[in-house]
């Protein structure tokens, strides 16, 4: 009997290895999850828009979508997640143009039609890039950073860097690690190339900033908005949590809509 649980262990432990080895060789298929467009793809939304193509000091480009309304009180630069496309994240500017801001949203390289292989150094220069971009058409005051999941570690980035209005975080997580602990618990850490580390960041963001975090998020951990909100130094922060709120539908609930409204104003 004994001889047979020894057996099992052994090959729950090369099972277990076989997969610790899969996921570090992989890991970008664990992180990232883009989807291409072609270069000619061409974007249909009902709002008007021009289309941004920002080249990278490493000869890439960073395709972005800058949405304008006739009269604006300033613009967003929104970072989205790490699923999809401007085809879809493009629809973001419904829940800012009501407010009267433009949107600038753009895609990270390898995601559609921005080329470039993932690098973290590179991610937070081609953010950058894009809030320069804007720098040019507004000033600082008038630019507001948002971002989600993924995309909030960018958005604290640029914060830090720079001197926009508000910082906004839409279920942000700590650092990649944390989160990479509550989505995938059996697997090293230590193992990342990528860090995210948004935890470090957001101590030295000066401008005010608004964290939502929903109760029922399986994606990313709740617990790690609430240490984001404590480490935030902000004179002006503040948090909000969305009842029985997951990780794609803050945007569906009344009390997000109205903090939103009112941190916009």
């Amino acid at each position: 009997m004994l001889k047979k649980i020894i057996k099992i262990v052994k090959w729950l432990i090369i099972i277990h290895l076989c997969f610790v080895v899969f996921a570090y060789f992989f890991q970008e298929k664990l992180i990232f999850y883009p989807s291409s467009l072609p270069s000619d793809y061409t974007f249909k939304f009902d709002r008007p828009f021009t289309e941004v193509n920002l080249k990278t000091a490493d000869g890439e480009n960073i395709n972005a979508l800058h949405f304008k309304l006739d009269s604006s009180k300033g613009v967003v630069l929104y970072f989205h997640g790490n699923s999809g496309n401007l085809s879809n994240w493009g629809n973001v500017v419904d829940y800012f143009s009501r407010y009267h801001y433009d949107v600038l949203v753009m895609d990270f390289r390898g995601y559609g039609k921005s080329t470039g292989s993932f690098n973290e150094e590179l991610m937070y220069k081609d953010a950058q890039l894009c809030y320069d971009y804007l720098k040019k058409q507004y000033s600082e005051s008038e630019i507001v950073i948002y971002g989600k999941s993924m995309g909030t570690t960018f958005a604290t980035k640029m914060a830090t860097d720079n001197h926009p209005k508000h910082l906004m975080l839409e279920v942000p997580f700590a650092n990649l690690a944390s989160a990479g602990r509550y989505r995938f618990p059996l697997l090293p850490m230590s193992l990342l190339k990528f860090n995210f580390e948004t935890d470090k960041y957001i101590s030295q963001v000066d401008c005010p900033i608004t964290l939502f975090h929903g109760t029922e998020d399986l994606i990313t951990s709740y617990d790690d908005s609430l240490e984001l909100f404590r480490l935030a130094n902000s004179e002006n922060k503040e948090f909000i949590t969305i009842p029985g709120g997951s990780h794609n539908n803050l945007v569906q609930y009344k009390l997000y809509q109205e903090v939103l409204s009112r941190r916009l104003e």
